[in-house]
């Protein structure tokens, strides 16, 4: 397919977003663009989660590690079940008893005013590096694939920028009101993707899924758990990570929970997160499944891209003109949730935890919606320089680069919050920006020597876990008991 064809789809799709965005956000303000009036449909938020959750990354870099990794990626979402679980029965409930706009205000309550200033500034580091770093794998698709070719020849920060300009077009007066049906149109459209991908390669290859899953097994493609105890693929390592990581990736950051927080009631909002668990399980199964069929496809065609690149590949250079529309629908679906979220949760959290923009009385409602408005847009420019950084590091699997920036990133914030909820112990406020920043360089210095220190046994994801328990270890240490009445 043509590249002014793919972009006139890519268009076609980009204005019914519009459409939905100019219908959703009629009457909207501030309160709209930040919890969305409290007023979200726990089905729809559950269901637009699925497209947060995953991103584009997750469409192309899952299926492009398993010839590599194998199916060792479910044992990580087997994980994610446990951790959405602790989200729904410990978190949430804290979170309404409160009745928070910002999460990251139970820190101010708890531990103090400059530990909460600490873990908001954790969350808007970590997310601007893994939102840029999910752009930045779409915006090279879309760049190679349709707007860097002929006759466009746009280069690829122009490319970056006209994305970013979209995903502001629609963001920009309803917020979190407007991504809750946003985000449920675009994963529609993400995993009638996925789903039509793996009928047509099996169709193609003229074989059943059974068939598929035994070719895939001779392969050693579709191996799930690893017992080894020293390999970083270790399916308790990988279990525990996976549950740390969504505790943390979801459970304690903004843009997850700004959308949870949305819904009217707690009990909607529980049942919210335990349906969006027990569906991520068949949705990741399914992309390993197409990540198995892709490898075979790619073998059976003389096919020599591999990871990131291997999807992409296939879906553009050896698939109908129709499928690849259908893949480039997909992926751009995959990517708005994760960027439009990620700006509008940034934009949040800026505002309401490092501006004070909700505690403010000196400004009105206009004043702080025009606030609201420019800080909104300094992320955009933000983005665009981190993925023009992304473009010029050019690492192979973008999913890798995420995890392990969340493992030196969110670690302070599950050190903060587990302090906050497993103790009753008052910090010394002031430390507390030390001990967070003190246990990700120590991570950093024990992951990069930890040949030297540990011989054969591989630390990997768990490196979050450790940078926690290095954070919580810190507290603890500039803490004492709480003075008794």
């Amino acid at each position: 397919m043509s590249p002014t064809l793919l972009l006139s789809f890519v268009i076609g799709y980009f204005l019914l977003l519009l459409v939905v965005a100019y219908i959703t956000s009629r009457n909207s303000n501030n309160e709209s663009f930040f919890i969305g009036n409290r007023n979200s449909n726990w089905m729809l938020v559950a269901f637009g989660m699925i497209g947060t959750s995953l991103s584009g990354v997750t469409f192309v870099s899952v299926p492009g590690a398993v010839g590599k990794d194998s199916f060792a990626y479910f044992q990580i979402t087997l994980g994610y079940l446990i951790g959405y679980l602790v989200i729904a029965y410990v978190l949430l409930p804290l979170y309404y008893r409160l009745n928070l706009t910002s999460i990251y205000n139970y820190l101010s309550s708890r531990l103090g005013f400059i530990s909460y200033k600490t873990g908001a500034s954790f969350f808007i580091l970590s997310r601007t590096l893994g939102a840029t770093a999910r752009l930045y794998l779409v915006v090279k698709i879309l760049q190679d694939a349709i707007l860097g070719n002929e006759p466009f020849n746009i280069p690829f920060w122009l490319t970056t920028l006209i994305i970013l300009i979209m995903i502001l077009l629609y963001t920009y007066e309803g917020g979190v009101k407007t991504i809750v049906y946003t985000d449920t149109l675009q994963t529609t459209c993400m995993l009638l993707g996925l789903v039509i991908c793996v009928v047509y390669i099996l169709k193609t290859m003229n074989i059943s899924l059974g068939e598929s899953l035994q070719a895939m097994g001779d392969k050693g493609y579709s191996k799930i758990f690893f017992t080894d105890p020293g390999s970083r693929f270790f399916f308790l390592k990988q279990i525990a990570a996976g549950a740390f990581i969504t505790i943390t990736m979801t459970g304690m950051d903004q843009e997850m929970m700004q959308k949870n927080i949305s819904v009217k009631t707690l009990k909607d909002a529980q049942k919210n997160v335990v349906t969006l668990s027990l569906i991520m399980l068949g949705v990741i199964l399914l992309f390993l499944v197409l990540g198995g069929l892709l490898h075979l496809f790619a073998a059976q065609e003389g096919i020599t891209a591999k990871g990131d690149n291997l999807f992409p590949t296939i879906a553009l250079q050896h698939m109908p003109p129709v499928i690849s529309a259908i893949f480039i629908i997909a992926l751009i679906s995959a990517l708005f949730p994760s960027a439009d979220g990620a700006i509008t949760a940034l934009t949040s959290s800026f505002c309401i935890d490092l501006v004070g923009l909700q505690r403010n009385k000196d400004w009105n409602e206009a004043q702080k919606k025009k606030i609201r408005q420019r800080v909104h847009l300094s992320f955009a420019v933000i983005f665009l320089l981190f993925v023009m950084v992304f473009r010029w590091i050019n690492n192979d699997s973008m999913i890798t680069v995420i995890l392990k920036v969340a493992g030196y990133t969110y670690g302070p914030l599950l050190g903060l919050f587990s302090f906050g909820i497993l103790t009753k112990r008052v910090v010394e406020d002031k430390f507390v920006p030390i001990i967070c920043v003190l246990a990700p360089v120590i991570c950093y210095i024990l992951d990069k020597y930890q040949k030297q220190l540990l011989g054969s046994f591989e630390i990997g994801l768990e490196l979050l876990i450790i940078n926690g328990l290095l954070t919580f270890t810190g507290l603890l240490i500039i803490s004492k008991k709480p003075a008794t009445a």
